[in-house]
Parts: C-alpha cells; sequence; structure tokens
C-alpha cells in the first residue's frame, strides 16, 4: 500500500477518474471475453472445415495418382512424361482477404479455370488415351483442393493468433489492470475516510476550544 500511495493523490477528484477507469475497464473486458469466445467458436467451425478439407485432398490425390498408374500402362512413363511437358503452364494466383472477427484471412483465387478440356491441355489426342485425359483431370481437380486446403490452414492459423492475442489482453486486464485500479480506489476511500475522521476531530477539538473560551468569559 505504500508504493500506491506514492503514484496517486488520495482526493475526490482522483477518486472519481479512477471509478470511470474501472467502468471502462470493466466493460472492455466484458466485451475483450465475448470476442475471446465467438472467435473459439468461429475457430472450431473451421477447424471442422479445414479437417474436411484435407479429407478432400488426400482422397483426390489418391484418384489422381491411381489414374496416372493406370495411364503409364497405357501409355508408358515416356509418353505420359512428353504429354505433361507438353500440358504445362503458369498458374496465376491472386490473394485477397476477408474479414471474420476483426481478423483478416485470405482469401486465395486462380486467374483461370484450373479444369480445363482435352484440347487445352498442349498434347496430341491421337498419341494419347483417354486415361490420360482422366488423371489430367483428377490432377487439375486435386490441384483446386490443395489451394482450398492451403487457404483454410491460414485462416485456422489465423483466428488461433488472434485468440491468444485476446487471451492476453482478457487476462491482463482480469488479473493485473482491474485489480491494480481498485486496489488505488479502496486505498483512496481509505484515505478520504481517515482525512474525514480527523476533520472531524479537528472540528470537534475547535468547537470545545470555543466553548471553553465563552464559558471563561462568562466567569
Amino acid at each position: 500500500m505504500a508504493s500506491t500511495a506514492e503514484n496517486i493523490q488520495p482526493t475526490r477528484g482522483e477518486l472519481l477518474q479512477l471509478k470511470k477507469r474501472i467502468e471502462l475497464a470493466k466493460r472492455g473486458h466484458e466485451l475483450l471475453r465475448e470476442k475471446r469466445d465467438a472467435l473459439i467458436t468461429e475457430f472450431f467451425d473451421n477447424l471442422e472445415i479445414l479437417r474436411g478439407k484435407r479429407e478432400n485432398v488426400d482422397k483426390k490425390l489418391e484418384e489422381a495418382f491411381e489414374s496416372l498408374i493406370k495411364a503409364e500402362v497405357t501409355l508408358g512413363g515416356p509418353g505420359v512424361k512428353r504429354a505433361a511437358y507438353a500440358s504445362g503452364r503458369d498458374i496465376e494466383i491472386s490473394v485477397d482477404s476477408r474479414n471474420i472477427m476483426g481478423v483478416n484471412v485470405p482469401f486465395i483465387e486462380t486467374e483461370e479455370e484450373l479444369e480445363r478440356k482435352s484440347t487445352e491441355r498442349g498434347y496430341s489426342l491421337h498419341q494419347t488415351t483417354a486415361k490420360l485425359d482422366e488423371a489430367a483431370e483428377k490432377f487439375e481437380s486435386a490441384l483446386q483442393a490443395i489451394l482450398e486446403l492451403a487457404e483454410a490452414e491460414q485462416v485456422v492459423k489465423l483466428l488461433a493468433q488472434e485468440i491468444e492475442k485476446t487471451k492476453r489482453r482478457v487476462n491482463s486486464l482480469e488479473h493485473v489492470l482491474i485489480p491494480r485500479l481498485e486496489e488505488n480506489k479502496e486505498y483512496i476511500e481509505m484515505r478520504l475516510e481517515e482525512q474525514e475522521r480527523e476533520d472531524k476531530f479537528r472540528l470537534k477539538r475547535v468547537k470545545q476550544k470555543i466553548e471553553r473560551e465563552k464559558e471563561a468569559a462568562l466567569a
């Protein structure tokens, strides 16, 4: 309490300011708790979405590699490689953002459709088979799923970071700032009560002195 006395002035004006700060801190604490709880709900919702997208990617890649093996059986490894080189392309990806509970999370889009028609892949349809078309289609679909997975993973990561940051702020208000303000308020109230008792005592002494002086004057 001695250190507290050194940092604040025990006045009614200071007490009024402290009460306002306590009220504001408690209101902020409640809002942050609500935000934390809402973020946790969003986190688990998006975590479930992430699990689904991971399962989807695993399934699509498994199907794509199965189709690739079948294509190699009919075309041979060199034939598949030639077709792969012929169908290669650069993919433009744009990353925008959207807002979830005040958190900016990524929104990934491609400048063009990842899934193409057989005639758009660049390899000769006369020198390949339908199995190759099927494999190419499945890998393009898997690539789209991978991009969606990357987006979902980043969303979950950023939400988790925001939850931790909000938790720290909640704990700081709950366990540090508000208790300190309450302690300062109690200190000022105690000092003001002491001053009031001292003033009453001094006033009583003054009244007693005046009464004695009156009695002496009348004697």
